[in-house]
């Protein structure tokens, strides 16, 4: 390791360790500062580099970081120069701030990140700035750095309170409201959606997706005290046949997402390009969304971790099983300790051989309670716990070995997928 990597590495080291991320604590301490007061201040010494370029923010409980690709590659195929920031990361930490052009995508620099790490560290303490705040404002102002012309900015949590929220966007996307961090957002669909609704500016339009009645109220009604007009995802007229999926983001909960898309570019006066919108992968480097990391045997990874998101994922398995021809259903399954198993549980498929695994990370429920409270609730079912996610994806090759088309599905977590991909690919070459 050369100097300069040595020092980047503390840098990044140093910033994990003072100022813990969510991805890594979860919801507790200093890792998750709600509120506006400090990210303003510290934009304010940026010189506000928000306000540099249009935006596009993007709120919601599933489907996010979907549409906010998908809005980048379409911004690009418009002609701007496009900065997207999504959270958590998968492989790398520069993953969260991208730029996307008409001929691909680039991380944020090694050493832009250094040198801003350097700059503000003092400063970082001196406001009490939370990870998710410094992440933030790093992506801002590398992209005002590149001369973006637009950014997709993908919220963290919420909305009204999340440190993306100091920008003024040219369009907000709600693109679901679901039960989730029900202790910090709300215990109902209405109290959720009013959080997600903190987004909407006034005078600004908000494009949103399919939801329960309950929220959709709630949505529409602050739009209305906004001044705001508030667009369903298929309130556009669409003469255009049906786009495909995009290539590696291949989930039916992606028709949604792509009509939402579809709806927001007629809003900002972009005209949609079918092929931008099947190369998103590819041109913004978005991935872990129903990821086929192997067609023989097919093998496929998804973050979705709460109820709403498996629900989905777990039909179209499911549905696979019956149309496919597939003859054995593997699943590879994680959970953190904060999510509600107790309301996971009876959306998985019966018939299915489970290997139930822990991350590295102190966040996860360990796979022997996960097995446990699975088997209690649904005694019967083929269910084993592996002690790491590189041991249950041996286990889950092996049992596919015995069948002459198997179906494996990695997920639960973001921590999984991250952990699986690498031992799936080493697993493939062997």
């Amino acid at each position: 390791m050369d100097n300069f990597e040595a020092s980047y590495k503390a840098l990044l080291d140093d910033i994990f360790t003072r100022f813990p991320s969510v991805q890594n604590a979860g919801f507790r301490g200093d890792s998750y500062k709600p509120g506006l007061d400090r990210m303003r201040r510290f934009a304010a010494l940026l010189g506000n580099p928000q306000d540099s370029f249009m935006s596009v923010h993007v709120a919601g409980t599933n489907g996010k970081g979907s549409v906010s690709s998908m809005m980048a590659s379409q911004l690009a195929a418009n002609g701007c120069r496009t900065g997207i920031f999504t959270s958590p990361h998968l492989f790398d930490f520069r993953e969260r701030a991208r730029m996307v052009t008409g001929s691909g995508y680039e991380f944020v620099p090694k050493e832009f990140v250094a040198g801003f790490l350097e700059e503000w560290k003092e400063t970082f303490t001196e406001l009490g700035l939370s990870f998710f705040e410094i992440t933030t404002a790093l992506a801002f102002c590398w992209f005002k750095s590149m001369g973006a012309d637009a950014a997709v900015i993908e919220v963290g949590l919420g909305g009204r309170l999340d440190s993306t929220n100091i920008i003024t966007p040219g369009l907000s996307i709600i693109t679901s409201i679901g039960l989730d961090h029900c202790d910090l957002l709300g215990s109902t669909l209405a109290q959720i959606a009013g959080e997600k609704a903190g987004i909407i500016k006034e005078g600004i339009p908000v494009v949103y997706g399919k939801m329960e009645r309950e929220a959709e109220e709630v949505i529409l009604s602050t739009a209305a005290q906004k001044g705001a007009r508030g667009l369903r995802y298929d309130a556009v007229a669409d003469p255009a046949p049906q786009v495909s999926r995009p290539t590696g983001m291949e989930g039916d909960y992606q028709d949604i997402n792509s009509r939402t898309v579809k709806t927001a570019c007629s809003v900002l006066g972009l005209d949609f390009s079918p092929q931008a919108h099947i190369d998103t992968q590819s041109r913004t480097g978005f991935f872990g969304r129903w990821e086929v990391i192997s067609r023989q045997p097919m093998v496929i990874c998804d973050i979705g971790h709460n109820p709403q998101a498996l629900e989905g994922n777990f039909s179209q398995l499911e549905r696979m099983m019956r149309t496919d021809g597939f003859d054995a259903l593997i699943i590879v399954y994680g959970v953190m300790a904060d999510k509600d198993l107790g309301s996971i549980v009876p959306l998985m498929p019966e018939d299915a051989d489970y290997i139930f695994t822990a991350p590295s990370t102190p966040r996860a429920m360990p796979a022997d309670t996960v097995l446990a409270r699975f088997s209690a609730l649904r005694p019967g079912c083929r269910a084993a716990a592996a002690t790491s996610v590189e041991q249950a994806t041996q286990a889950a090759f092996t049992k596919a070995s015995a069948h002459k088309k198997p179906l494996i599905y990695f997920g639960g977590s973001t921590f999984v997928v991250a952990e699986a991909v690498p031992n799936i690919k080493k697993t493939l070459t062997l």
